[in-house]
């Protein structure tokens, strides 16, 4: 059972029609006033914990994670477990190493974070060009994702209506960030993990009772319809192809783990905490939900090879992005009532809006930069009604290329733009925060050290990976340019972002380094503690 009934054809644009309409309600209800840049940029960390977890949890949680993890478990059975688990560790280590002293040392940006010990435009602005090139690859992912799922749900074809629904929904995007700012993203973020959580629940509750609440029979059934057996429950197959599959499965985590919860979006949502206390509360409501999330995409994914069968899913879409909505289908059965349709609808309406609410939050991270670490650092005085109209402004010099590009790439492989932006998180991003917070000699040329060349090393190591070229799944399959034996640039770029930063920081004399460490023992209890938050 692979095609939609008609009953779901005719909902789904309901569904999405409602969240569409409502969400951007929320937006404009909640919009800030034209001159309250706190508002705008932290929504006056008025949210609850539970409510800021739930935000933290939508923008951590993209369609890339509902569609595409979903994808590698269906196919790949125990590595797409592996990398779910990867995803939540990702967000415990954000949790307990980073998200205080983020909140601590920053204002609004991840560029106020790093200028708070070494102030300064260039750091300012490097910060911003490396915010923009993490996660407009993980933006044109979503955009061209959604003409897809149009297409699939709806069940029509044809590029012209996939990039009618691209440009359209891509318009609405820009909307949420520039009218809603933080306040307003963050309330349709946390509808989106209601619904998500919500009607995931459901649909793992009646695969488990269509195998009698066993999941050894679950998992049985997944590998026997699998096609591969019981390799379809142990490690390695999703890398078997490769030269090295099992450093290239590990690289493969290590970059999810140190890149997921480091990436921009998910950064600024630590400033949206009124205190220490508030971002530890709001961290364990984001992590559980998380948690409970990789556990309902596990029995979904999982489902769907059992009920659905890995070839069909493959010959669908061989990244197998469909997987979680078969897995969704498949779960009723064959006869399906009219409360189950109104349940696959929901879900359906909830990866739309997943969709909608990740590419929104992200133009507003690459808004938020833009505006205030590039173009109000240029000017001495600059108003606060004058930032905010730049600040939207920059959502829609964001968005728009953003929308160009994503009708250029919809039907090629997307992996590799998925894998470039954790690879920037985890090779320029991660290293720069753990030594920009944590390291006393740490000085400015080691920080443009690490961005700069972390971003260098990842940029030059991807083009030559097998998800680009070398692959009938690559995004260019007709040719064969690969040389990097890894699927993912981490094993070397990793390294070499904070190897990066260790040399810059070592020649740039044992003087200025003495002058950094004072200068951080200075605000070491703000950042470290949070004794004092600062203004600016």
């Amino acid at each position: 059972m692979t095609e939609f009934s008609g009953n779901a054809q005719t909902m789904a644009p309901v569904g999405f029609t409602a969240v569409a309409t409502v969400t951007l309600l929320l937006c404009v209800m909640t919009g800030p006033d034209r001159d309250d840049l706190d508002e705008f940029y932290t929504g006056y960390g008025s949210l609850s914990p539970m409510r800021n977890g739930l935000a933290i949890a939508g923008d951590y949680i993209s369609a890339a994670t509902v569609l595409g993890t979903g994808g590698v478990i269906a196919l790949f059975g125990h590595d797409g477990v592996v990398l779910a688990l990867s995803t939540a560790l990702s967000l415990m280590l954000l949790m307990f190493l980073l998200a205080e002293p983020l909140r601590n040392a920053g204002r609004f940006t991840m560029g106020d974070a790093l200028a708070r010990r070494m102030p300064g435009r260039s750091v300012r602005v490097v910060a911003c060009a490396v915010t923009l090139a993490a996660l407009l690859p993980l933006m044109l992912v979503q955009l061209a994702g959604t003409g897809q799922l149009l297409a699939f749900v709806l069940g029509f074809s044809g590029e012209s209506l996939e990039t009618g629904c691209i440009v359209g929904l891509g318009a609405l995007m820009i909307s949420y960030a520039a009218i809603g700012g933080m306040k307003g993203t963050a309330l349709i973020q946390i509808l989106k993990m209601v619904m998500l959580l919500g009607s995931g629940v459901v649909i793992a509750v009646l695969i488990l009772h269509r195998f009698d609440w066993d999941p050894g029979a679950l998992f049985d059934a997944a590998a026997d319809n699998s096609g591969v057996g019981p390799a379809f429950l142990n490690s390695g197959l999703q890398f078997a192809g490769g030269p090295h599959p099992e450093a290239d499965m590990i690289t493969s985590q290590l970059t999810v783990v140190l890149g997921g919860a480091c990436l921009p979006h998910v950064t600024m949502r630590m400033y949206t905490a009124s205190s220490a206390r508030q971002v530890r509360r709001s961290m364990s409501w984001a992590v559980s939900s998380v948690a409970l999330f990789v556990l309902v995409i596990t029995v979904v994914g999982f489902g769907a090879t059992a009920l659905v069968g890995r070839s069909v899913i493959a010959g669908i879409d061989p990244q197998g992005n469909t997987a979680y909505l078969l897995g969704s289908q498949a779960a009723f059965g064959e006869r399906v009532s009219t409360a189950e349709t109104f349940l696959f609808t929901t879900v359906t309406t909830a990866v739309f809006l997943t969709l909608l609410a990740s590419v929104g939050g992200m133009i507003l991270a690459c808004a938020n930069s833009l505006a205030h670490d590039v173009f109000a650092t240029r000017v001495q005085e600059l108003s606060p009604r004058r930032e905010m109209t730049l600040a939207r402004l920059s959502a829609l010099a964001v968005g728009v290329p953003a929308i160009v590009l994503a009708t250029l790439v919809q039907h090629r492989s997307l992996q590799p733009l998925v894998t470039l932006s954790f690879c920037l998180g985890a090779s320029a991003i991660a290293p720069a925060l753990v030594y920009g917070l944590f390291w006393r000699r740490y000085t400015r040329t080691g920080l443009l050290s690490t961005l700069i060349g972390g971003s260098l090393a990842v940029l030059l190591l991807m083009p030559g990976t097998n998800l680009v070229s070398g692959s009938p799944v690559s995004a260019f399959p007709e040719a064969d340019f690969n040389w990097f034996p890894f699927t993912t640039t981490g094993l070397v770029s990793i390294p070499l972002g904070f190897a990066c930063g260790w040399l810059g920081t070592v020649l740039s004399g044992r003087r200025t380094a003495e002058e950094q460490r004072r200068h951080y023992e200075a605000v070491e209890g703000s950042i470290l503690a949070g004794a004092v938050r600062r203004g600016g």
